[in-house]
């Protein structure tokens, strides 16, 4: 078990801890949302590809 006494500095390592989780957390959730965007719009060009050929044939 790690130990968390900070001592007398608490009060700044504490709350850079928790803006460096959130910040982390940020930036996953964020990539998370643009690949699923990427993976949506890879989708629907694919489509729209397809449709095209099959227009021609």
């Amino acid at each position: 078990m790690p130990n968390l006494d900070f001592g007398k500095y608490a009060a700044y390592i504490v709350p850079a801890y928790a803006i460096s989780a959130v910040v982390i957390a940020a930036l996953v959730a964020d990539s998370l949302l643009r690949a699923r965007h990427w993976r949506r719009e890879v989708a629907r060009r694919e489509a729209l590809l397809d449709k095209k050929k099959g227009a021609r044939s």
